[in-house]
């Protein structure tokens, strides 16, 4: 009798899950979150405006046989009993990837562009990984390559309204930053257990953020600050170029330049400067071509493996002698900064 009462209490338990409800329902990206256990995006309040609903989506969990995992917690605000011209629906969704880098070359400078952004700032207690308002990064112990490639847990956070306009973006902050690396190590930490690579203890973070990016600006001359990062795009269209300075730490140090098509518009990166000398950092370069025409290159600086990456694409990639000698001159002033020896002059 206990074991038939235990097998439907069981199926009762599945059937709830796979339709979303019963007390199942606030556990999301494979439950490594809980309604009303973080930022607002998991708050039930914001479930009480009229026409406002939550919904999520993932994947299988991450497994050693499967290491790749996305998941999704989408919220969306507006009333649904608004059928006038200026009705305008409201969305801000949170997604989640977990596995090792693309593999292609193209995939893996547009990784790079979205996670070593600018805008983040790098985890404390040194964690490898950086966390911003709206994106998050960070690089699994080596136990969880796969097949020598890093794996990673990314966070990215989008919102856009609705209406007769067309669907435009919109300002996003998911939340601090001291949120965002909760978010962050819980999913690292629940995929970790299931792909049989946890460490012995939890990931955790006890240290402030110390190093936290400048507000976005336009583009300046030099890019980044940097002696000898420059690039001629035209008064008329500078405006439109947003530089974002990052980390400027002895082991860190990021830059990205974006260009917004029109107002309202995703932003398109454009320039992304990188020096890191983490070793986990490091191994998210492997793989790309290296040499100072691929903007990329690596030298020992105080004993560590340091990597000096530049890409460059649209308007700005169209005088490469301004390219090389932009990478260069990044290489040689933060190298003389960081007290390594390096080629090249500033």
């Amino acid at each position: 009798m206990g074991g038939t009462l235990a097998a439907a209490l069981l199926a009762t338990g599945l059937g709830l899950y796979a339709t979303d409800s019963g007390p199942f329902r606030d556990n999301y990206c494979w439950g490594a979150w809980e309604a009303n256990s973080g930022p607002s995006f998991l708050d039930d309040g914001k479930l009480d405006e009229p026409g406002s609903h939550r919904k999520s989506r993932e994947t299988a969990t991450p497994s050693a046989g499967h290491p790749r995992g996305s998941c999704w917690v989408e919220v969306t605000s507006g009333d649904d009993d608004d059928t006038t011209q200026d009705a305008v629906r409201f969305s801000e969704k949170v997604t989640v990837q977990v596995g090792p880098l693309p593999a292609a070359k193209a995939g893996r400078h547009d990784w790079l562009a979205q996670h070593f952004h600018g805008s983040a700032a790098p985890l404390p207690d040194g964690l490898d990984g950086m966390v911003g308002r709206h994106r998050a990064m960070l690089v699994l112990p080596e136990e969880c390559d796969v097949d020598g490639t890093p794996s990673v847990v990314t966070l990215r956070g989008e919102s856009w309204g609705d209406g007769s306009a067309g669907r435009k973006p919109m300002p996003f902050a998911i939340g601090t930053h001291s949120d965002m690396a909760r978010l962050l190590l819980d999913v690292a930490n629940t995929t970790m257990r299931h792909m049989g690579c946890a460490p012995e203890e939890p990931l955790t973070i006890s240290s402030p953020f110390v190093t936290v990016a400048e507000d976005s600006e336009i583009l300046g001359d030099p890019l980044c600050r940097i002696p000898g990062v420059r690039f001629e795009l035209g008064r008329d269209r500078t405006v439109r170029f947003q530089e974002q300075v990052g980390a400027v730490t002895d082991r860190l140090q990021t830059c990205s330049l974006v260009w917004s098509a029109t107002p309202g518009s995703e932003d398109e990166p454009v320039a992304q400067y990188v020096m890191t000398s983490s070793p986990r950092m490091t191994a998210l370069f492997g793989g790309l071509p290296e040499g100072e025409d691929h903007g990329l290159v690596r030298a020992t600086c105080d004993g560590r493996e340091t990597v000096f990456y530049g890409h460059v694409q649209g308007a700005a990639a169209v005088d490469l002698a301004a390219v090389k000698r932009s990478f260069k001159n990044f290489v040689a002033s933060v190298g003389n900064r960081i007290g390594c020896r390096t080629e090249g002059k500033a």
